[in-house]
């Protein structure tokens, strides 16, 4: 438990960081898309300028006693050669490759450098590195010509890379500022927006915590969010079966305190009486006899009693031991009906047993046990000498497909009157016309079948069979089935 609650951590900084995470990896990813946007923005701003720059040194090209000439005053030229951005270097070749003007280091046009479609020029842009850094270069192909000759010259200029970087720098500062502060307040309205989410939520805690150990009521659903109710519920409906175990415990440890006080009571008198017995100087072997077997008597209903108190507290608080498996519900009858045939012959009934084929339901093999010794014993013992007692398991169908399965016993002992018939699944209720028939009955087996059918989501009635004489106690199970005829 301690572990789990480790691992699980804060509520609220898991909500936080789910939300986060994601949120500043998509800036991130966002901040590599600005800063390529950035560098493209920049590279068209600057290069507009650079082909102003261009085309400025362009318009002073011209062809002056047949050679071709560059009229850059100072005043350019010294424009040209600092700029506030960065450094600027120009080139003017004439017609016959020859340097004009300029510098005439300048990288040349790289091979495979298409003209750009952007602008209504015969201009190239490339990137080259002069001098130990990097630059950019427009190269413009310039008509020129006289009356003598014309032709096409090459006035290149380029400019260091230093302005577009800041250009770019700047943009990208900007978008990741705004964004780092709108992750920001992101962060602190999802802080606010969860702790005022989950404030129904620590109230539910506050009323858990302030609830005294033996109140097992129910909280209102209506105090947290639609998500959170069904939670609710299931606390609710885990009180509930907490409350009924408890009060199963309760119950159990009153019956078990009242009925096994009077056997325990009557087992004290009857030592004592034996005592007594033991200290007279002539000691009646008769009467010591009978004073044993009635402790013997006592002591036996007492265990029978407390057997029956266990098995009845293990089936109304569902602890059946290991889970439910495919029983077969013939081969578990044929076995009790063989367990209890010594009984049958004792008291001098006819046990039969009957069935249809091979019946498999899901079940709990130990409590289906208990189950049928219950069944089977109860008959047996309200069944008069030459009485007939019959074991029976069916299936039941519907269009020929197996519904469910069906557990009979029938007897023709005393029966139970219509009246009584719902009563004596009450523990210790025993009904007035089997009292003279088994004075030392407990009063729990019916009970102990009841819980058990419950358990198996089976549901148990009692009838009178159809010569009207005795009693047929029915269990029926739901569900799907296995029949195997044998």
């Amino acid at each position: 438990m301690t572990q789990a609650v480790r691992r699980l951590g804060n509520l609220r900084s898991q909500l936080v960081r789910w939300l986060l995470i994601p949120l500043t990896l998509l800036v991130a990813v966002d901040a590599v898309s600005v800063y390529y946007n950035a560098l493209e923005v920049a590279d068209l701003a600057y290069d507009r300028s650079l082909l102003a720059s261009t085309r400025a040194l362009a318009e002073r090209v011209a062809i002056v006693d047949g050679r071709v000439t560059a009229d850059v005053p100072y005043v350019a030229l010294d424009s040209f050669e600092t700029d506030n951005l960065g450094r600027i270097y120009y080139k003017v070749t004439g017609l016959e490759g020859e340097l004009v003007s300029g510098y005439g280091d300048l990288p040349p046009v790289p091979s495979g450098v298409k003209r750009s479609e952007v602008y209504p020029a015969l201009v190239r842009f490339y990137q080259a590195d002069y001098h130990g850094q990097p630059i950019r270069i427009a190269a413009l192909l310039q008509p020129v010509y006289d009356d003598s000759m014309r032709g096409i010259a090459l006035i290149q200029v380029g400019e260091t890379m230093e302005g577009r970087h800041g250009m770019t720098r700047k943009i990208l500062f900007d978008t990741l500022w705004r964004q780092g502060t709108l992750v920001t307040v992101a962060a602190l309205l999802v802080w606010f927006a969860v702790r005022f989410v989950l404030r129904p939520v620590m109230q539910l805690r506050g009323e858990v915590e302030s609830r005294s150990p033996t109140d097992l009521s129910g909280f209102d659903p209506a105090l947290v969010h639609k998500e959170m109710r069904p939670l609710v519920l299931a606390m609710n409906g885990y009180m509930e079966r907490l409350q009924a175990l408890i009060s199963g415990q309760r119950r159990f440890i009153a019956d078990a305190s009242h009925q096994l006080r009077t056997p325990l009571t009557v087992l004290k008198t009857q030592a004592e009486l034996t005592l007594r017995e033991l200290r007279r100087e002539h000691i009646d072997a008769n009467e010591m006899r009978e004073l044993v077997q009635g402790m013997a008597r006592t002591t036996d209903a007492a265990v029978q009693l407390a057997n029956r108190l266990l098995t009845l507290a293990r089936a109304e608080h569902g602890a059946a031991e290991g889970s439910t498996t495919w029983v077969s519900l013939t081969d578990a009858a044929r076995q009790v009906a063989l367990e209890l045939s010594q009984l049958a012959v004792e008291r001098d009934i006819a046990l039969a047993f009957d069935t249809e084929g091979d019946i498999g339901i899901q079940a709990n093999a130990l409590l289906l046990h208990e189950l049928m010794v219950n069944l089977l014993d109860n008959a047996l013992r309200y069944t008069p000498a030459h009485g007939q007692v019959t074991l029976r398991v069916r299936a039941t169908s519907v269009a020929g497909e197996p519904t469910g399965a069906v557990l009979e016993v029938e007897d023709n002992g005393p029966g139970i009157p219509e009246a009584e018939r719902e009563r004596v699944f009450e523990p210790f209720y025993r009904a007035g016309t089997t009292q003279h028939v088994n004075p030392g009955g407990t009063g729990l087996g019916l009970s102990i079948v009841r819980e058990i059918a419950a358990l198996h989501h089976a549901s148990v009635t009692l009838a009178a069979p159809a010569s009207g004489q005795g009693l047929v106690v029915r269990i029926a199970f739901t569900g799907v089935v296995q029949l195997r005829t044998i």
